[in-house]
């Protein structure tokens, strides 16, 4: 049976797992889900456990989440691996990137969503990208209640918000620090850890790879535009991991 990853285009997430099958030169499918209709799909695939993605189907075997899928990838798929060999290097690997899910990728999503839910014209083609036209239709029609739901879900906030731009600034300048150390966060090899930081953070450089109908920079919110100015330093340094290894 072939790889198939049930996902969001939009989720960095899932651009984690969609990065690590293109970098292990896999052969694999997608099924782009809407988010709210997805739960249903994925409490189906796994029966119950959680509505969240990514999910990766192959042989009968389904796994949740990024960090559980990439120990699935090396141990199926050994050749070009993401988890180093040295035990060191494997555990400073392994600490990287549960920091990095744990702290990055939440705090990215909060702040980015938190000024793009005030603008559905932007945000509503992202959200749909790659599903049938008319989810467009469907989640500009309810958008109100798509904007609470997901506030809510997220728990975004102006408060919220505000930490979580503390939270990539701290990330940011500790990434930034280590990579003008040396090339790689852990061991002396491209890792799971540095796929993990440039992946959650690549929203934020908008990567045409992601496949995903990014802003035009004029309809960027003022506020993330003035941000990301300011950050571009440290955001060259995983853009540059991202385009040399993605």
């Amino acid at each position: 049976m072939a790889l198939r990853l049930y996902q969001f285009a939009i989720s960095h997430y899932c651009e984690k797992i969609r990065w690590a099958l293109d970098y292990k030169k896999l052969n694999y499918e997608t099924t782009n889900l809407l988010p709210g209709q997805h739960a249903k799909t994925v409490q189906k695939l796994t029966r119950g456990a959680g509505t969240s993605v990514p999910v990766l189907e192959h042989n009968g075997d389904v796994i949740q989440g990024s960090s559980h899928i990439l120990d699935y990838l090396d141990k199926t798929f050994p050749d070009i691996p993401l988890t180093p060999v040295d035990e060191a290097a494997k555990s400073l690997a392994l600490a990287w990137e549960t920091r990095l899910d744990d702290e990055a990728g939440p705090a990215v999503r909060c702040y980015s969503y938190h000024h793009f839910l005030q603008r559905p014209k932007i945000v509503v083609p992202m959200l749909a990208a790659g599903t049938p036209f008319y989810n467009r239709i469907l989640l500009s029609l309810a958008f109100s209640r798509v904007n609470e739901i997901m506030r809510k879900w997220m728990k975004i906030n102006e408060n919220t918000a505000e930490k979580s731009r503390q939270t990539m600034e701290t990330l940011l300048t500790e990434l930034a620090e280590t990579y003008s150390r040396q090339p790689f966060l852990a061991g002396d090899t491209f890792s799971r850890a540095d796929l993990t930081a440039a992946a959650l953070f690549a929203p934020l450089f908008q990567p045409q790879a992601y496949l995903v109908p990014w802003p035009k920079p004029a309809r960027i919110p003022r506020e993330i535009k003035a941000w990301l100015d300011q950050w571009q330093p440290q955001l060259q340094v995983l853009k540059k991991i991202y385009s040399d290894y993605r």
